[in-house]
């Protein structure tokens, strides 16, 4: 199973954001020991640095988390096609249309987000963390 992880997830984790740090970091025990396939964009590798970037103030640490943080979860480029599709998406939200574009080229079986309101409109699933997790612990995603 291949999972879209949201920035916001992804820097709970890094960043050990309260409350929000529990169920992330149980994602990425989870996809660590290879319960599924992590990913994330290229372009939220970018934001994921400079998120990190604003609070170590170290490009060499900022770099170092960015470089770890790919060794638990696969990278999915955005294609131009991704943004034309986005464009024309009725997801009011593009940032988020585009994820939703590339996850579907890309045959990724579902987000995980704590933005889902942002994602009604998609075609592929998207859930809370705290709904993923349910439902991997039941089997129940694919």
């Amino acid at each position: 199973m291949k999972v879209l992880l949201d920035t916001c997830v992804v820097m709970d984790f890094l960043q050990n954001r309260e409350p929000f740090s529990i169920p992330a970091r149980s994602i990425f025990r989870a996809t660590a020991a290879e319960w599924f396939t992590g990913c994330i964009t290229a372009k939220a590798a970018t934001d994921i640095y400079y998120l990190t970037h604003r609070c170590t103030h170290s490009d060499k640490e900022s770099r170092q988390k960015l470089s770890q943080l790919l060794t638990i979860v696969g990278l999915l480029d955005t294609s131009a096609e991704d943004v034309f599709h986005a464009i024309a998406s009725p997801t009011a939200d593009f940032e988020d249309a585009v994820m939703i574009e590339t996850a579907l080229r890309s045959q990724v079986d579902c987000i995980v987000t704590r933005n889902t309101k942002d994602y009604a409109k998609s075609s592929v699933p998207v859930y809370t963390p705290d709904v993923f997790l349910e439902q991997l612990e039941q089997n129940s995603i694919n």
